[in-house]
């Protein structure tokens, strides 16, 4: 009975374990909304829209076949390398907005590093359908361990878990990546050429940034919780 109990203990203690995690999670939201809000509101003095800023940027990198396309949705961008396009949010695609600039360049960052062939989105890209399974399996098969008292599958499924760690891991250099090649370019290709601007768009850019760190953060806690839950077990 004081096993039951003490397995109990602990199985709260994890999750307490993970609230700071959702304390950063939930801030970091917040700001990215909160300097997206903002600077979406703040035209930028030359009124190039985020389709013309994307346009620029991949032209100069000698990526004239990548089509920009205007997309559904608010902060759905992206860049597809499958089909060689950077999808913009209509929030982004026709706003001349500060917001907008920094935005639309992360997006060709990322084509920029597709192009170049950049290490850490050739990992991430190659580890994503095992990511998925990974992702999928993880905590099912690790609650079936745990109920059944099977170190095997609760050893699985802490492994199985670290895929989506590793995934995350990687994420974040390539993020970081795609805002400092943006910023770098908004100055060289005179994108923008106000400093006010420019630190709007670093802080739209380092905002969006912060989510990838609460994302590695709340993977790593939850990871530390499946180890700590599967040793109490023991």
């Amino acid at each position: 009975m004081n096993g039951y109990y003490n397995f109990s203990m602990i199985w709260y203690l994890s999750m307490i374990l993970l609230i700071p995690a959702v304390i950063f999670c939930s801030w970091a939201q917040a700001k990215v909304k909160s300097n997206y809000n903002k600077y979406s509101k703040v035209m930028n003095k030359q009124g190039i829209t985020g389709a013309q800023a994307a346009r620029r940027m991949l032209d100069a990198n000698g990526l004239q076949g990548i089509q920009v396309l205007d997309v559904r949705g608010q902060l759905t961008d992206n860049f597809n390398p499958q089909n060689n396009t950077v999808n913009l949010s209509s929030g982004v695609y026709d706003a001349p907005t500060v917001a907008a600039l920094g935005i639309a360049c992360h997006e060709c960052g990322h084509a920029i590093q597709h192009a170049v062939g950049y290490s850490p989105l050739r990992i991430r890209t190659a580890i994503v359908p095992v990511t998925r399974i990974g992702t999928t399996l993880a905590i099912p098969v690790f609650l079936i361990g745990l109920l059944m008292s099977m170190p095997g599958l609760e050893t699985a499924g802490v492994l199985l878990f670290s895929l989506a760690v590793i995934f995350q891991a990687v994420t974040l250099p390539v993020e970081f990546d795609a805002s400092r090649r943006a910023l770098i370019q908004l100055k060289e290709l005179e994108i923008v050429t106000d400093d006010e601007e420019y630190e709007g768009t670093r802080k739209v850019l380092s905002a969006a940034a912060l989510t990838y760190v609460g994302a590695l953060l709340m993977q790593l806690l939850q990871l530390a919780r499946l180890i700590l839950l599967s040793r109490a077990r023991r």
